[in-house]
């Protein structure tokens, strides 16, 4: 399939935005410059304008531990560099472990929708789960209490209610196929299409589709797989047909978010 990626202009002003950002820095917090060198005549003026960072995506993992207990210890160890915004238990109780408006280690090396430093955007939430196990029903009822709560503070479109697996497709596939998806579509936190769907026009593209999405199309393939993985499940894939038409109904579904 066609690589796809965030078009010149957008790049460009992503570039900008940084380089202002790093002029506007004070002294002690820039960047040495390639040559080691610092601009010694500039000066901190403190202004009173601004605010703490705003996330705009959430991103849903599994723990693969056991208990939580484990997955506390890898979440709170120095030397795992590991974390998350929250931790649910199976049977529902929360662990809040990073404030929200603090940068957690949770997606690691990952892309969505243009987003290339999917921790400074997001909020990480962890579900202690094995990976081959149901998630309990007092746990997701928690996970949707939680996410109302968040919706609260920040207007995070639907869309944006995302998997591990869908940010780093090439590294990670959770949380597992038995995530109930659709329930939490049906709450209003991430897209869900139920069958029989509707066929995609002629033409319709899926790779552009994907990409419009959020998926990271400079790894197509792996894009593919996730995909399947958090629409589909199971171990058998969709037909053309069906991808093309689940993709569609996103896509619509997307634009009237």
């Amino acid at each position: 399939m066609k690589t796809t990626r965030a078009p010149l202009p957008v790049l460009l002003a992503t570039l900008a935005c940084a380089a202002l950002l790093a002029a506007c820095a004070p002294l002690s917090q820039r960047p040495p410059s390639a040559t080691g060198a610092t601009i010694a005549s500039i000066r901190w003026q403190s202004s009173p304008n601004f605010d703490q960072r705003r996330p705009n995506l959430v991103i849903i993992h599994h723990t693969s531990n056991s208990t939580s207990a484990q997955a506390l210890r890898t979440l709170t160890s120095a030397e795992r560099k590991v974390s998350a915004h929250y931790l649910i238990d199976r049977d529902g109780s929360i662990v809040q472990l990073v404030s929200e408006s603090e940068r957690a280690w949770h997606a690691g090396k990952s892309w969505w929708g243009g987003i290339t430093d999917v921790n400074s955007s997001s909020i990480g939430i962890e579900l202690d789960n094995t990976g081959s196990e149901p998630f309990a029903d007092a746990q997701i009822d928690a996970l949707l209490a939680l996410l109302a709560d968040i919706r609260q503070r920040y207007p995070i479109p639907a869309a944006n209610f995302i998997g591990h697996g869908d940010v780093a497709p090439t590294r990670k596939d959770d949380p597992s196929p038995l995530f109930p998806w659709a329930r939490l579509a049906a709450a209003g936190f991430g897209l869900w299409c139920d069958s029989p769907l509707a066929p995609a026009p002629d033409g319709f593209d899926l790779t552009l589709a994907l990409a419009a999405l959020g998926y990271d199309m400079a790894t197509p393939d792996a894009a593919l797989r996730v995909f399947h993985h958090h629409y589909f499940g199971g171990d058998e894939a969709p037909s053309a047909t069906q991808e093309n038409a689940m993709a569609y109904c996103l896509l619509q579904q997307k634009a009237v978010d």
